[in-house]
């Protein structure tokens, strides 16, 4: 068990040795919670939620729970996670077990965040991006972590048209606004 500080609140995080960062609140996660902004009415997508920090920073900002869904690939960690949120007081999110947004009910976020694994091929951080981009709302942001700039950036470009970099702790923080229904490179 750990805590951190986010919106003032204490949060209390009860992991497991087999989930991402154990022992600690990941640092690129807290890097890019920086630069995210909350608004109490925003419909939240946590993607590859781990045990929840995304989750419990948004409620701890004044989200509803239930305007948060979390999904990961790992049971394990959606367990932990919704366990997480209901240990902290923030009852009523949507948690689901999938691959990617295979299982993620509904579409309109306002915003989607993820710190998708970059120690392996781009294949997940693709399917992350691309199938992002189609379940934010008009406006909608997307917010990714990684210590890799260059293919995230690229990537990003294609498909929002325009990518916002942050450099933090080592980490690069991008952000990308939805602004058309179609991927930036099929626009004409």
């Amino acid at each position: 068990m750990y805590t951190f500080l986010y919106a003032n609140r204490e949060i209390r995080i009860e992991t497991e040795s087999s989930l991402f960062s154990p022992k600690e609140a990941d640092k690129g996660t807290l890097a890019m919670l920086k630069f995210v902004e909350f608004h109490a009415d925003d419909k939240v997508l946590d993607l590859g939620c781990g045990c929840g920090i995304v989750s419990l920073a948004a409620a701890a900002s004044g989200v509803q729970p239930s305007n948060l869904v979390l999904t990961d690939i790992d049971p394990t960690a959606v367990r932990v996670a919704s366990k997480n949120l209901n240990n902290n007081g923030y009852e009523g999110a949507i948690c689901v077990v999938g691959d990617g947004l295979s299982q993620v009910p509904g579409s309109d976020f306002d915003l989607i965040l993820s710190n998708p694994p970059y120690h392996t091929d781009f294949k997940v951080a693709k399917t992350f991006i691309e199938k992002g981009f189609n379940r934010l709302k008009i406006g909608g942001k997307m917010f990714m972590v990684t210590k890799r700039k260059d293919w995230y950036k690229n990537k990003l470009i294609s498909i929002f048209g325009g990518v916002r970099i942050y450099e933090e702790n080592g980490y690069y923080v991008f952000e990308a606004q939805k602004r058309a229904t179609s991927y930036a490179t099929k626009r004409k």
